[in-house]
C-alpha cells in the first residue's frame, strides 16, 4: 500500500512544466496519450470482467438456483448455485458490512492509480480487479438479505475447493498479475525499479 500511496503522490508533471524545450513537450504529450489508452484499457477490462460476471450470476440465479447441480466435467467440476455471505471460501460470514467497504475501498484506490497509469499490464490487472470488485460489490448492495449486507452468488465448484464466481476469478487474476509485476519491479507509472 506504501508503494501505491508513493505512486499516486507523484506529480503528474515536471515543476518547470513552463521552461520545457518543444522536445520536452511533445514527449510529455505522446505520455499523456499513452497514458490515455492505458486508462482505456484500464476501464475496458474492467467493463468486459463485469459484464460477464453480471451477466453469468444473473443466468445463475434464474435458471441454477434452487435446482440440482450441474455436471460438467464427471465429478470434478459442476455448477452448483449458492449465496455466500462472506469472502473466499465462505469465511467471515458474519462480516459482510466489512467485506463491502473493503471491496469500495479497493475500487476508490484502484481509481486514484488509474490518474498515474502509464503500464499497459497493470492496466490489464488494475482493470481484472476492479471489474471483479465492483461485481462482487453490487452483490453485496443489492441482493438479499439487504443493503450493505447481500450474499454473493457462487456456482463454479471445482471438486474439493471452494465454490466461487467469475468477479472472484477476475480479482485472483489480477492479484496474481499484479505479484508478476511486482517480482519484475515494474510499477504502475511505468518505471522499473530493482530492489
Amino acid at each position: 500500500m506504501a508503494e501505491a500511496e508513493r505512486i499516486i503522490n507523484t506529480p503528474d508533471t515536471p515543476e518547470d512544466g513552463a521552461h520545457q524545450a518543444p522536445e520536452q513537450a511533445a514527449d510529455q504529450e505522446r505520455e499523456r496519450a499513452g497514458r490515455g489508452r492505458r486508462i482505456a484499457v484500464l476501464f475496458a477490462v474492467a467493463a468486459f470482467a463485469y459484464a460477464l460476471d453480471l451477466i453469468s450470476k444473473t443466468l445463475v440465479v434464474a435458471k441454477l438456483e434452487g435446482h440440482a447441480p450441474i455436471k460438467l466435467v464427471g465429478d470434478l467440476l459442476e455448477l452448483h448455485a449458492i449465496r455466500n455471505p462472506g469472502a473466499a471460501f465462505g469465511f467471515g460470514a458474519a462480516f459482510t458490512v466489512i467485506f463491502t467497504v473493503i471491496a469500495a475501498s479497493v475500487i476508490v484506490v484502484i481509481m486514484r492509480l488509474a490518474r498515474k497509469l502509464y503500464s499497459f499490464p497493470w492496466a490489464v490487472a488494475l482493470g481484472l480487479l476492479l471489474g471483479g470488485a465492483l461485481g462482487n460489490l453490487t452483490d453485496r448492495i443489492f441482493r438479499s438479505p439487504g443493503v450493505f449486507n447481500g450474499q454473493v452468488v457462487d456456482f463454479i465448484a471445482p471438486k474439493g475447493f471452494a465454490i466461487f464466481n467469475l468477479a472472484d476469478s477476475a480479482i485472483v487474476c489480477g492479484g496474481i498479475l499484479i505479484v508478476l509485476l511486482s517480482f519484475r519491479g515494474l510499477d504502475p507509472d511505468g518505471t522499473v525499479h530493482k530492489d
